[in-house]
């Protein structure tokens, strides 16, 4: 029973001794607590104390999904439940909640994934407001239904049946591991057929005429809103890439949204036109130095997140224009929507499909080797260009016949 001050160095690297099935490494600093290493290289937190004349030993969880630190914190809630008469492993016993659960498949089987900080940006959004602290154990078909009718009325059928999917993988895996769990997921909770789950919602001219004129007159909107949302189509990104939208990823003309925060986990390079220029506007008032939110409620410090509550009032302002002018009411639509509409208004400006799937920032033929983010540039600012050119005439009500200025590898071999 080696002893050492453990940290988490040694922790990573740890290794059971030689010819021992496992070896416990003891923690000077924290009495009873161990790192249990095994042969083939798990690792788990033990405690050991005494209770009632016989030597017991509980497990806290394994390294590294539960950390040092966290593991230091469990030694002492058990130390002091023993010092007050008690038994750690009842006063320890809490419940795995559904957010600690997701957690640790993050940490096991996640990782890495591409769709991991939308699927996060999800749960947080969605799921944890409702059910993120309750036990897993506890949490019945029932309240799954009824957070699935809740996301469908807010964000649709297609985002309610990509969030059951998450959750019936994650509830399996905990199944797989937990000998009394039992998920509470069945066949039939989809909300719609297989062959109608991919969204091909694109926005009529009409349509992009309501909502941009309802941003102006929709009541309670913060002030950032209706930039943001007239960006996510000038731009095509992703409702969460525009929301991020910092001072410090912009570099003349260019605004770079980082790979960390981009899907293909690759830098994405937007040129900006000069209507969506005039949406980013100028540094907040208040703002000391170079850095803030473009969009934002706190003066730059934070970005936007009210999306909920924000759309809410937009498609009632919607609801209500088209009402006094006697139309049917607008079917539902979700801001994702805007980028699929901006692409295809791309395509109506006679944009090369090469140039508006690099504007989306799909990587071409899935050479990820040779990426440059530079590439293009050219075409993609043209590309925008157009797009804002097309977007101005269909809510002004203008004419829609526009020539249309298109860069061209050709062009560029003669220039």
């Amino acid at each position: 029973m080696p002893r050492r001050t453990l940290t988490d160095r040694f922790c990573i690297h740890a290794k059971a001794a030689e010819g021992e099935a496992q070896t416990d490494y003891f923690d000077e600093g924290r009495p009873g607590l161990a790192l249990r290493v095994s042969r083939a290289g798990s690792k788990s937190w033990t405690y050991h104390f005494t209770l009632g004349g016989r030597r017991v030993r509980m497990t806290f969880g394994t390294y590294p999904a539960t950390s040092l630190a966290k593991a230091h914190t469990r030694a002492d809630e058990a130390r002091a439940a023993l010092e007050e008469g008690g038994d750690p492993r009842t006063a320890l016993a809490k419940p795995a909640s559904l957010k600690a659960i997701c957690d640790e498949w993050a940490d096991r089987e996640g990782a890495g994934l591409r769709t991991g900080d939308d699927r996060k940006a999800t749960l947080e959004r969605l799921v944890y407001p409702a059910l993120g602290g309750r036990s897993v154990g506890d949490i019945r078909r029932s309240d799954i239904v009824g957070l699935l009718d809740g996301i469908e009325d807010e964000s649709g059928p297609v985002m309610a049946d990509q969030t059951l999917a998450f959750l019936r993988r994650v509830f399996n895996w905990h199944a797989s591991r937990d000998d009394d769990f039992r998920s509470p997921i069945v066949r039939g909770m989809a909300r719609t057929k297989p062959k109608a789950r991919a969204r091909k919602r694109i926005l009529a001219d009409d349509e992009i005429r309501d909502v941009w004129g309802a941003l102006d007159t929709a009541p309670d909107l913060p002030e950032c809103y209706a930039r943001y949302v007239r960006t996510i189509l000038l731009t095509i990104t992703r409702r969460t890439e525009a929301a991020g939208m910092h001072s410090t990823e912009f570099e003349g003309d260019n605004w770079t949204i980082p790979g960390e925060r981009y899907k293909t986990k690759l830098d994405h390079v937007i040129p900006l036109t000069a209507a969506v220029k005039a949406l980013i506007g100028g540094k907040p008032k208040g703002v000391n130095g170079n850095s803030w939110f473009v969009f934002s409620t706190t003066h730059g410090a934070k970005a936007f997140s009210g999306f909920s509550k924000a759309k809410r009032a937009l498609d009632a302002e919607i609801a209500r224009r088209r009402e006094a002018d006697g139309r049917d009411p607008m079917p539902r639509w979700t801001l994702h929507d805007l980028r699929r509409t901006g692409r295809s208004l791309m395509s109506r400006a006679k944009v090369p499909a090469d140039h508006a799937e690099r504007c989306l920032g799909h990587v071409i033929g899935g050479v990820r080797e040779t990426y440059d983010r530079y590439e293009y540039l050219d075409e993609k600012r043209a590309a925008f260009a157009a797009l804002a050119g097309l977007v101005d005439r269909i809510v002004s009500g203008r004419p829609l016949a526009l020539k249309l200025v298109r860069v061209t590898r050709e062009a560029e071999a003669t220039a």
